[in-house]
């Protein structure tokens, strides 16, 4: 199968099932906000070495936000229920209530609502501690304010008060959907990966957690150190071709890979359809994906498939 010049590969990319949580951020303006964003998502790209996978899913205007400032919409991904809170409060804590100006809540909050007028208790939106944990912060001095079925916290900073919502939502997502741009040169490689990064930048629910939205040192499993849980994919560095067995065709000198993080399967398959269809062009030889031979990750996104129909 080919999308102009470049070849699509009959493989899959295999993802994970993971916990997730949706932080909304707001700040006196864009500036801080954007220092506040930056500052939440640092180290936030792999959970091999990383607390969470995080990363900005979208901006809101101030008429949209809750307390009428500009906002920003944060996607937060962990294995684990606890690992997750731990990793939001230790952000938020170190990151967003630091950051002038900033307020922190929920955007969970109105699958809750919706679930509950429906009736439907068993759909209702799994909580984790933020301001409930981060109060103790005001010594004492701390208020809390229940409006509705919300409760936030009103921590006194130095600046007026740090205002965070008392519990967050949690839901089940998906982590590591994924596809390989392998490319004739680093430049083509990169404008391309560029292009993908952008566009799927205007979708909801995802997320590429990595720098800049791209990977260059894609990995594999185990290491000949006993140690290390994943080592560099010597198939894909073009410097080790005719030291390993190697998946590169003799034109592909340089490879990106796109990691996509998401809130449910559709969202991650539709990101990734973007991201490839975007990336073709002059350069791309082909397109692949990273998986473990379906044995780790239960969700699997077989590159030929995203094309076979037509996802609204």
């Amino acid at each position: 199968m080919k999308i102009g010049t470049t070849a699509i590969e009959d493989t899959f990319a295999e993802a994970f099932s993971m916990k997730y949580s949706r932080i909304i951020v707001t700040a006196f303006n864009d500036r801080w906000l954007n220092s506040a964003v930056s500052a939440f998502c640092g180290y936030g790209s792999s959970v091999i070495g990383c607390d969470a996978e995080v990363g900005l899913e979208k901006l809101i205007p101030a008429n949209e936000t809750i307390d009428r400032r500009p906002g920003a919409s944060l996607l937060v991904f962990g294995f684990s229920k606890d690992g997750l809170q731990t990793a939001i409060a230790n952000r938020t804590g170190q990151c967003l209530m630091t950051c002038p100006t900033t307020a922190v809540f929920d955007g969970l909050c109105d699958s809750e609502t919706e679930d509950n007028k429906s009736g439907n208790n068993e759909s209702k939106v799994d909580k984790i501690s933020l301001g409930k944990h981060l109060r103790y912060f005001g010594d004492g001095y701390q208020k809390s304010k229940l409006i509705g079925s919300r409760r936030f916290w009103r921590i006194p900073v130095m600046d007026g008060e740090f205002v965070v919502e008392d519990m967050v939502g949690i839901g089940k997502g998906v982590a590591g959907g994924n596809f390989l741009v392998l490319a004739s040169d680093q430049s083509a490689g990169l404008l391309a990966a560029e292009r993908s990064v952008d566009a799927i930048a205007d979708l909801p629910n995802v997320i590429t957690p990595f720098p800049g939205g791209v990977v260059r040192s894609g990995s594999k499993v185990g290491s000949k150190y006993a140690d290390l849980r994943a080592s560099t994919s010597d198939a894909y560095c073009p410097t080790l071709r005719g030291r390993v067995e190697s998946a590169l065709a003799d034109n592909v000198n340089c490879v990106y890979e796109l990691v996509i993080d998401g809130t449910d399967f559709d969202s991650v398959s539709i990101a990734m359809k973007v991201g490839i269809e975007t990336a073709v062009g002059e350069g791309i030889v082909s397109i692949s994906a990273g998986n473990y031979g379906g044995k780790l990750g239960k969700h699997h996104f077989h590159l030929r498939e995203l094309f076979a129909t037509s996802r609204q």
